[in-house]
Order: C-alpha cells, then structure tokens, then sequence
C-alpha cells in the first residue's frame, strides 16, 4: 500500500512537471506575443502621433482658408449690392425713358394736326423761296436761258463780281 502511495505520489509529481513545462512553454510564448503586440502597440502609437500632428496642421490650413473664404465672400457681397443697385438704377432710367417716349407719343398724336399743318407750310415757304431765288437770279443774269443748273448761275454770278 505504500508502494502505490509512492507510486501515486510519483505520478501526481510527474504529471504534475509535465503540466509545469507545458505551463512554461505557454506562458514563452505568451511572452513572445505580448513583446510583440507591444513593440507593435510602440509603433502605432508614434504612427498616430505622426497622424494627429499632420491633423492638426490640416486643421490650421482649413480654419485659415475658411477665414479667406468668408473675407473675400465679404468683398464679393459688397460687389453685389453695388450690382444690385445699379441695376435698380438702370431699372428706374428705363421707367423715365417709358414714361418720357409714352408721353411724347400721345401730345405727337394730340399735335398730329397741328405738325401736319407746319409740314405743308414749310412746303409753301420752301417753294416761295425758291422762286424769289429764281427771279432774284434772272434780275443779275437776265441773258441766260431759262434752264439754266444752279452751278452755272453760281459760277456766272461769280464771273460777272469779278469783272
């Protein structure tokens, strides 16, 4: 019976190596993993530094382009309105002009009698001037025929001065 003690015993310290170096062996290689993942953790900690360095100048750049942006939006705002007004100005030039050319056609249409009448009598004064310019020119030059051009009787006019 103490031989099987013994033997018991010698197994349970056997079995019990075993799962020792088994242990052992586990626990290396578990060591071996967790250098890994930390000289891995190591490297995308400085990864992410360089990430969140290169961020933030993005950010930096993007604050200062909207800042430009929202400037010259503010210079653009001001081209606007003084688009904007000069169109309004324009707008109400053309209103003046409408209401100057609707005001003028209707006195033409109320004087149309009237302009018609002052049409026929410069005709009637234009034909009375040409004749006393006929009968003025045939008192100075009564030698020349009837037909005569109106350059001729200029230049004879003109001999006729000079002699």
């Amino acid at each position: 019976m103490i031989l099987i003690l013994y033997l018991s015993i010698a197994l349970i310290a056997i079995a019990f190596l075993i799962l020792v170096i088994n242990l052992s062996k586990t626990l290396k290689s578990l060591t071996t993993t967790m250098d890994s993942v930390s000289s891995t953790l190591t490297g995308l900690e400085g990864q992410l530094q360089g990430v969140t360095r290169e961020t933030t100048e993005l950010l930096h750049k993007t604050n200062s382009l909207a800042e430009d942006i929202q400037e010259k939006s503010e210079s653009l705002n001001t081209v606007v309105y003084a688009v904007k007004d000069v169109g309004t100005s324009i707008q109400g030039l053309n209103q003046s002009i409408k209401k100057v050319t609707t005001s003028i056609s209707s006195e033409v249409e109320r004087n149309q009698d009237k302009i018609s009448q002052v049409v026929q009598w410069s005709g009637v004064f234009m034909e009375l001037k040409d004749k006393f310019k006929s009968k003025r020119n045939e008192k100075h030059a009564p030698n020349l025929p009837a037909e005569t051009k109106p350059q001729e009787l200029r230049e004879h006019v003109i001999q006729r001065s000079r002699s």
